[in-house]
């Protein structure tokens, strides 16, 4: 109410109820039939009540009040109405991250397709094709979000067999001369061909360990981002990361399963 009380028109208002109002009791002491003077000041300060909207209304809306959080131990700070937010400054761990992440889902998503041609296990199957639907969504993802950052996309992996992406998904963006080591937890040249050459319940064994370790890496990646300062604050890649973490996580519980189930069936 204070910031109404310097307008001369509501002063004005507010002085001429109080007369009518006084002048309402002292009629009532006088008169033996005081109605009419209570009704007219009544009607007066109610027209008075309905103009005060209006006069309130040119006055304009409130301002927005924007507060800026102190760092611990310091105060808050009152920033202007016209303060605008930024976005965080893209940290360069955040691009070699989601590059690094394509290299490593590729290499899941290369193990999936192995297994219509290598198993006829139903559980293992569906697992499969789980991972693999969910991890080439998400190399996607990773792609636009360089695009739309102007980073490049990586494209292959040399010295890595079976770790190409063909350069059609995205021309002009190959990072073939570029050396990047494996990922952590992805499997070695001589894993991927120990379970190329696997079959059956070999195979199943070989696709289970390995994509725990796999995932595990996949863990790993995540948390050396968070760990990073200045990492992780770009909103989109935090989401995604954190989506990593967590769908991964339940995926580790569900093979973890399988395996102790393989081997309850191995001990019959």
């Amino acid at each position: 109410m204070r910031r109404f009380d310097s307008d001369p028109r509501l002063q004005i208002l507010t002085l001429l109820n109080r007369k009518l109002i006084l002048r309402s009791l002292e009629g009532e002491r006088q008169a033996k039939s005081g109605s009419v003077l209570r009704v007219l000041p009544l009607a007066f300060l109610l027209a008075n009540v309905l103009a005060v909207p209006s006069v309130r209304a040119q006055a304009g809306p409130p301002q927005p009040v924007v507060v800026q959080p102190g760092a611990p131990g310091e105060p808050s700070k009152t920033l202007p109405p016209s303060t605008h937010a930024t976005l965080p400054a893209r940290s360069h761990a955040d691009v070699e991250f989601m590059q690094g992440m394509i290299f490593h889902h590729s290499q899941a998503v290369e193990m999936t397709a192995m297994i219509p041609s290598h198993t006829q296990n139903k559980e293992l199957r569906s697992l499969g094709a789980r991972i693999s639907s969910s991890q080439s969504d998400e190399i996607k993802f990773m792609k636009r979000w360089l695009a739309s950052r102007g980073e490049s996309i990586p494209t292959s992996m040399p010295n890595m067999p079976g770790m190409s992406m063909p350069s059609k998904d995205m021309p002009g963006m190959d990072m073939g001369h570029e050396t990047m080591a494996l990922m952590p937890g992805m499997l070695t040249p001589q894993q991927m061909e120990a379970l190329r050459k696997a079959k059956g319940a070999e195979f199943d064994h070989l696709f289970l360990v390995g994509m725990i370790q796999h995932h595990n890496g996949a863990l790993t990646m995540v948390k050396d981002l968070f760990d990073t300062a200045g990492a992780g604050q770009d909103a989109e890649l935090f989401n995604f990361a954190t989506d990593v973490d967590s769908g991964q996580r339940a995926e580790i519980k569900i093979m973890e399963a399988m395996l102790k189930k393989e081997k309850s069936e191995e001990k019959r």
